[in-house]
């Protein structure tokens, strides 16, 4: 958390407030998350710099300036907050961007998981150490049939670990993987390599179903994700099996079940996702 539907919506609100504003001055209160460039090189190259565009890669949101590609990927509880800034700071903001009207872009994360890399905007983004390891986008061409067989030829790892990897498909975590398998019929720990073809065909399908779903009620919010103070995502009313512990299974109302997979929780019906 915040996942891609997370992200995306993230990046549709910042879209509605800060295009065309211009960074007037950058403070950093936590300097480690600042990757591969010096803290004060980072504040520097930022100053003047417009907000162009946003978009999402995976869980990265991708601030386009006008020099510069910025991008900042929320971890675990990563936030972002537009607003008045004549107050005091709160514990856990860790970076402001002050903008030419007068308000501020805060970024809040409890944990300090957050980071930000700043790339010129020459470069091929695809390149980069953040994205050379990414799959496709969900929606993308590339996610499809053949890519995921070929990926999954002789792998001996649970499905379930390798659809949080990244490397298959960009932007699932663990909420939406649990929903995706429960879809689609699939016990979590089922080795990669043993999918047949329409099982593989229900993953795709159920994927793209699912997390557009979410970033229509703009995520799921379990613990702290909110798009802005006050509001927050709605999806985790329509969760069939994640965070359902000995709940009743919508389909077929047998005990939910959760386990732990690769250190990530997990949960899943026994009787419709049964491991053969």
């Amino acid at each position: 958390m915040p996942e891609l539907p997370e992200v995306e919506t993230v990046k549709e609100a910042l879209k509605s407030k800060i295009l065309d504003l211009k960074i007037e001055k950058t403070l950093i209160h936590h300097e480690k998350m600042i990757k591969d460039i010096e803290v004060e090189t980072f504040k520097k190259q930022l100053l003047g710099q417009q907000f162009i565009d946003i978009k999402r890669r995976g869980k990265y949101l991708i601030f386009e300036l006008d020099d510069y590609f910025l991008l900042s990927h929320l971890r675990m509880e990563g936030k972002f907050f537009y607003g008045d800034s004549e107050h005091a700071r709160p514990k856990h903001v860790h970076a402001e961007f002050l903008l030419d009207n007068g308000l501020t872009l805060q970024y809040e994360d409890v944990r300090k998981f957050g980071t930000f890399h700043l790339y010129e905007k020459s470069i091929d983004l695809e390149s980069t150490r953040s994205f050379s390891v990414l799959g496709p986008e969900p929606w993308a061409d590339g996610f499809n049939l053949t890519h995921l067989i070929n990926f999954f030829k002789g792998k001996k790892m649970p499905i379930k670990s390798m659809l949080l990897s990244q490397k298959v498909v960009a932007g699932l975590g663990n909420i939406y993987v649990d929903e995706v398998l429960f879809a689609s019929n699939i016990h979590p720990l089922k080795k990669s390599g043993k999918l047949n073809s329409d099982e593989i065909e229900k993953i795709i399908y159920h994927t793209k179903e699912i997390l557009s779903q979410a970033i229509m009620l703009k995520g799921t919010t379990i613990r702290t994700f909110a798009v802005d103070h006050g509001t927050s995502g709605s999806f985790q009313n329509f969760l069939q099996v994640h965070t359902k512990k000995d709940e009743s299974c919508p389909k077929c109302r047998t005990k939910i079940l959760k386990i732990k997979v690769g250190g990530r929780g997990t949960y899943y019906c026994s009787s419709c996702q049964q491991l053969d």
